[in-house]
C-alpha cells in the first residue's frame, strides 16, 4: 500500500516537473534572457528610450519562458488562441502603428517645419538609408519584399518598421522590429562619432537664423496640405500619414483638445505597452534565434549609419548653393532620421560642445518632424512596390 502511495506521489512530481520551464530550457532561451537583461539596464539603468525598451525588454523575458508545448495550453505568442497571440494580432496585422502615429501627431510642433520649409530636403536625404540597405540586402540574398522590410530600420521608426514588415514580411518581424527598437535607442550612442567625423570645426560653428514665428492658420492647413501632398503621391502611406496628420490637426485646431490629449497620453501609452510587450514576446528563441535575425541587425546598423551620413553630407553638399547667413549647420542633418526628438537633441548637444551658445534644437527639429514624414512616405513607396 505505501508502495503504491509513494509510486503515485513520484509519478505526479514528475508530472508537475514536465510542466515547469525548468524541463524545457534551451540555450537558447537562456541567451534570449540575457537579452531581455540588457534591454532592461539600458532603459533603466542609462535610461535609453526607457518607455520603449522597459516593456520590450520584458516582453523578451516573457516570450522566452518555456513551457510545454505539446500540453497545448496555448500559452505562447505563436499559438492560435492565446492571450498573448491575441494581443499580438495588433502587430500582426498592422493596426498598432497607425495609432502609434495618431499620438506622434498629437504632440508633434511643425512649426520648426513650416518656418524652413527647406529643412524638408534633409529629412528626405537622411532616407537613402533605407534605399541604400535596401540595395545591400538585395545583394546579400534576400528577396524583394524582405529587403524593404529590413531596410526601412534605416528610418528609426519602430512602428513604420511594423507596419511594413506586417505587410511585406512577417516571418521577419520579431528581428526587425527589435533592431529598429534597439537602433532608435543607442541614437545618443551611434550618431555622434559619425557627424564629428562628417564635419570640420568651422561647418560645427555656422549659425543658422532664428526661426521665425508660425501663424496658427499655417498650423491648422500644414496637416491638411501636408496629407494631400503625400498621400496623393504615395496612396499605400495612407494608414500612417492619415492617422499622423489627424492627429496634429486635433492638436492644432483649437477645438478638439480632449481628443489630442486623449491621443497623445492614455491612448498612445495603452499601445505603446501592448506593442512593446509583444513585439518582445516575440522573440521567442525556437522562432528568433537563426542567422537571418543576426543579419538583419547588421543591415539595420549599416542602413543607420547610411541614414545619419547622408542627412549630415547633403547639407555641406546643399550649404554650397546657400549664400553666407542662409547655411545650414550640418550638425543637424542627423536629425532626419525620425527618432524624435532624440536625435534633434544630439544635434544640440554637439552644437553647445563646440559653442556654448549656439543652440540648433529647434533647427533640428525641423528636419526631425520631416523624416517622420519621411520614413512614412519610404515605407509607402516599399509597400506600394513590393507587396502582392
Amino acid at each position: 500500500m505505501e508502495t503504491g502511495f509513494f509510486t503515485f506521489l513520484a509519478d505526479n512530481l514528475k508530472e508537475f516537473l514536465s510542466y515547469t520551464a525548468f524541463a524545457h530550457i534551451t540555450w537558447g532561451h537562456a541567451i534570449m534572457m540575457l537579452v531581455s537583461f540588457f534591454f532592461l539596464w539600458l532603459g533603466i539603468a542609462k535610461k535609453f528610450e526607457p518607455m520603449l525598451l522597459v516593456p520590450i525588454g520584458f516582453g523578451i523575458l516573457v516570450g522566452n519562458i518555456p513551457f510545454n508545448e505539446a500540453k497545448g495550453l496555448m500559452l505562447g505568442i505563436y499559438e492560435d488562441n492565446s492571450v498573448l497571440n491575441i494581443l499580438y494580432s495588433g502587430v500582426r496585422q498592422g493596426w498598432y502603428p497607425p495609432l502609434i502615429f495618431l499620438g506622434i501627431g498629437a504632440m508633434t510642433d511643425f512649426s520648426a517645419l513650416i518656418s524652413n520649409p527647406k529643412l524638408v530636403l534633409v529629412g528626405a536625404a537622411a532616407q537613402m538609408g533605407i534605399f541604400g540597405a535596401y540595395i545591400i540586402a538585395l545583394l546579400f540574398g534576400f528577396e524583394p519584399n524582405q529587403a524593404g522590410a529590413t531596410a526601412i530600420i534605416g528610418g528609426a521608426d519602430g512602428p513604420t518598421a511594423i507596419f511594413l514588415s506586417s505587410k511585406l514580411a512577417p516571418d521577419l518581424m520579431g528581428a526587425i522590429a527589435i533592431a529598429a527598437y534597439s537602433y532608435m535607442a543607442l541614437v545618443p550612442v551611434i550618431q555622434p562619432p559619425i557627424m564629428r567625423a562628417l564635419t570640420n570645426k568651422k561647418e560645427r560653428l555656422i549659425r543658422m537664423k532664428p526661426p521665425r514665428a508660425v501663424s496658427e492658420t499655417e498650423k491648422i492647413l500644414f496637416p491638411i496640405i501636408g496629407l494631400l501632398l503625400t498621400t496623393l503621391l504615395v496612396p499605400s502611406g495612407l494608414p500612417l500619414l492619415g492617422m499622423l496628420f489627424l492627429g496634429n490637426i486635433l492638436k492644432e485646431s483649437g477645438v478638439t483638445r480632449r481628443l489630442a490629449e486623449t491621443a497623445r497620453g492614455p491612448l498612445i501609452d495603452t499601445i505603446t505597452i501592448l506593442l512593446g510587450l509583444t513585439v518582445g514576446a516575440s522573440t521567442q528563441a525556437t522562432q528568433f534565434l537563426t542567422p537571418t535575425s543576426i543579419l538583419i541587425f547588421f543591415l539595420g546598423a549599416l542602413s543607420f549609419v547610411i541614414a545619419t551620413a547622408s542627412g549630415v553630407l547633403f547639407v555641406k553638399f546643399f550649404n554650397i548653393f546657400l549664400k553666407e547667413g542662409n547655411k545650414i549647420n550640418p550638425l543637424i542633418g542627423n536629425s532626419g532620421v525620425s527618432a524624435v526628438p532624440d536625435s534633434a537633441r544630439i544635434s544640440q548637444h554637439l552644437g553647445l560642445e563646440y559653442d556654448k551658445t549656439n543652440h540648433l534644437l529647434m533647427h533640428a527639429m525641423g528636419p526631425n518632424v520631416a523624416g517622420v514624414i519621411g520614413s512614412a512616405v519610404a515605407a509607402g513607396i516599399l509597400l506600394g512596390f513590393l507587396y502582392s
